[in-house]
């Protein structure tokens, strides 16, 4: 399972999300999170999720890679799904036994939840699979400026979220080469109660855990090694410009956000 987790991954393409100014796509993945939490009945959630369906499309990310975002959530999903289903009781009555009690609203309200959780992470990982970890970087810089007023640090903070989620995917590999040596010096990761099992993680999280902090001091002494210190006075290679498709998929997001409050005002909400 924690093979699956391609949060932080970068797959480089010709695709026109590729091409997109990365500011863009920081903001519209936020204003798309924000929408979607708006949505109250499954016309307006059907219409973000065709929206999210034609980004993946021009995105060209192959349908396998999409659906290994979605496999580490698939236990928190299906335990959204069991209490809602358990917990809301609107609509007509399909069983009842006892305290457990199922309805119409408690299996509406279910499937609508997961939709939601599932198009939130896959918008949410679109932005990592179509951007280099150094276009974030300058992203969030570019649109954190204004606070430069504030504090001097902009740029560290921008530097500092790219790295953290840069690891990611590194500490991923590392964790499973660790499991991979115990494995191979015998340990039993897979089977026994669960404190057994966890017990039997000790052994691997201790050496991931220095391995991690190895890893950072190496970062910051190569860093310091080529006299980095921060944003000022520091050039770009590539240069950050809106283009005509940048302001195509704005209006996109707007027309989509319309869509959805004048589908929540016409018909009936499911939550």
């Amino acid at each position: 399972m924690i093979r699956d987790i391609t949060i932080g991954q970068f797959f480089p393409g010709n695709s026109i999300i590729h091409k997109m100014d990365p500011r863009m796509k920081l903001v519209l993945t936020f204003l798309y999170i924000v929408v979607i939490f708006m949505c109250k009945n499954f016309w307006s959630l059907g219409l973000m999720v065709a929206s999210l369906i034609i980004t993946v499309a021009l995105s060209k990310i192959s349908v396998k890679t999409i659906l290994k975002s979605i496999k580490p959530i698939v236990i928190l999903t299906v335990f959204t799904a069991i209490i809602n289903i358990f917990y809301v009781n609107t609509g007509e009555v399909l069983v009842k036994w006892a305290f457990i009690k199922i309805t119409t609203g408690g299996i509406f309200t279910a499937i609508f939840m997961v939709i939601r959780i599932v198009a939130l992470v896959i918008a949410s990982s679109l932005l990592t699979y179509t951007t280099s970890p150094t276009l974030i970087t300058d992203a969030i810089e570019r649109l954190l400026s204004p606070l430069k007023f504030m504090s001097n640090s902009v740029h560290t903070i921008a530097m500092m979220m790219t790295i953290a989620l840069r690891f990611i995917p590194i500490l991923i590999d590392e964790f499973e080469k660790i499991t991979n040596a115990q494995k191979a010096r015998g340990a039993d990761l897979e089977t026994g109660t669960l404190i057994e099992r966890a017990k039997a993680l000790i052994p691997i999280f201790i050496p991931l855990f220095i391995t991690s902090f190895r890893r950072a001091y190496e970062l910051a002494f190569a860093m310091e090694c080529r006299c980095y210190h921060g944003g000022e006075g520091r050039t770009r290679m590539k240069q950050m410009k809106l283009e005509i498709r940048d302001v195509f998929c704005g209006l996109f997001i707007m027309l989509t956000t319309v869509g959805v409050v004048l589908l929540n005002i016409n018909f009936t909400a499911v939550i």
